[in-house]
């Protein structure tokens, strides 16, 4: 379940013992800084499982440094360079999808899923059915299979701790408020390196550009996702499932300097906001240490030194991935399924020098209309959302050329 009153006391308060951790992907960034919290209080930390999709050098490396139990590439091709990196260690190695089912099975207190994409669903479900505490990172898990997904959180009595920077600012903020007297979520987004360019300027976007984000360090799918604002869009339908609020009472507010991270306005006109430098170690250590708090080596906020703190209104004409995901937010189904698939073929497509950057957010419009019939088929549980994220993903890279 969402934390709640019951879900904290049922948790040990952080120092009673130490604390046995997985990375589900440990060498993005997220896994990254994951790990570089914890590298910091090594007294506190058990590493259990580190899993990565392709660089076995690096999997291997983390695992070594912070002595995991073991290490899981997702690409059997590089299982042989992971064992012989790990030779003579005592570190367990596997490849493939079972050992990585088997690595998020693994007994541990708190489980990162930051897996990216839609690989993350299956471990990050398997983690979730052992009953953890799990940090969520992958947005797939919500974005395309949301009310499964939390109806399985339910059922195994798990406990998902957000860590978007967005999701984990909503969470604090209202922390104590009861659902009824929340009237409306505003999640924040800088706009990205594009946010004052025009539609013909964007038209000759390079890669190398969307991928300089000016306040985030990032992956580069989530850097892309962040340039077009479908990220913020994918993050409205997380909201929804998160915190079990209508697409009514959920919106998005551009705030170039990214130090406010949500908005929750409350029935009685209060406005509260969570605020931070922009540093995925601020939510990733809200996320660890919770329902505690823990030191995080972050920039502390100087307001003299900002001046000031801005806002504006989302140009949905210039972003038109932000209307798409709110009209798949409307919409319900299966349609966030599909947005996101084609979501990906077109991010992959863009990065690989096959469509232009304004071609992203119309391939994706363009999958939703030619897949009318997977809109409306349903779900009884993950292997219909694969078939249709499958079926999705098929489409989109059959109307690829027509955006070449």
């Amino acid at each position: 379940m969402f934390p709640s009153a019951t879900s904290i006391l049922e948790i040990e308060p952080r120092g009673a013992r130490v604390k046995r951790i997985s990375v589900l992907g440990a060498t993005g960034s997220i896994g990254e800084n994951t790990l570089d919290l914890i590298g910091r209080e090594p007294s506190s930390y058990r590493v259990i499982a580190l899993t990565a999709g392709h660089n076995a050098g690096r999997l291997a490396e983390l695992a070594i440094r912070h002595r995991a139990e073991l290490a899981v590439i997702a690409d059997a091709d590089a299982y042989p360079a992971l064992r012989q990196a790990l030779s003579g260690t005592g570190i367990e190695a596997g490849a493939g999808e079972a050992a990585l089912m088997e690595a998020a099975s693994r007994p541990a207190d708190w489980v990162m899923a930051a897996i990216v994409g839609a690989a993350g669903l299956k471990p990050t479900l398997e983690a979730v059915r052992q009953g953890r505490l799990i940090a969520l990172a992958n947005k797939e898990c919500l974005v395309s299979a949301g009310d499964i997904f939390m109806a399985e959180v339910t059922r195994a009595k798990a406990t998902l701790l957000p860590v978007d920077s967005e999701h984990s600012a909503a969470m604090q903020v209202m922390a104590g408020a009861k659902a009824e007297r929340v009237e409306r979520v505003c999640l924040t987004a800088s706009g990205g390196p594009f946010r004052n360019w025009s539609l013909d300027e964007m038209r000759a976007v390079r890669s190398e550009q969307a991928l300089n984000h000016p306040n985030w360090s990032m992956g580069p799918k989530v850097t892309i996702d962040s340039a077009t604002l479908m990220n913020k869009g994918l993050e409205l339908l997380e909201a929804h499932h998160l915190f079990s609020l209508p697409p009514a009472k959920l919106d998005v507010l551009i705030h170039p300097q990214s130090i406010v991270h949500c908005l929750v306005y409350l029935s009685d006109g209060s406005v509260l906001a969570q605020m931070s430098s922009p540093d995925m170690r601020t939510p990733i250590a809200y996320s660890l240490a919770w329902p505690e708090r823990m030191h995080a080596p972050t920039k502390r906020l100087d307001f003299a030194e900002l001046g000031a703190l801005t806002f504006e209104a989302p140009d949905f004409q210039r972003f038109p991935a932000l209307r798409l995901a709110r009209d798949v937010l409307a919409a319900g189904g299966s349609a966030p399924t599909v947005l996101n698939a084609a979501n990906e073929v077109a991010v992959e497509a863009f990065l690989g020098g096959r469509i232009g950057f304004l071609a992203i957010a119309a391939l994706v419009e363009a999958t939703l209309e030619s897949s009318i019939g997977l809109l409306g088929r349903s779900r009884r549980g993950l292997e219909d959302v694969l078939a249709i994220d499958a079926e999705a993903r098929a489409s989109a890279l059959s109307l690829l050329p027509r955006f070449a």
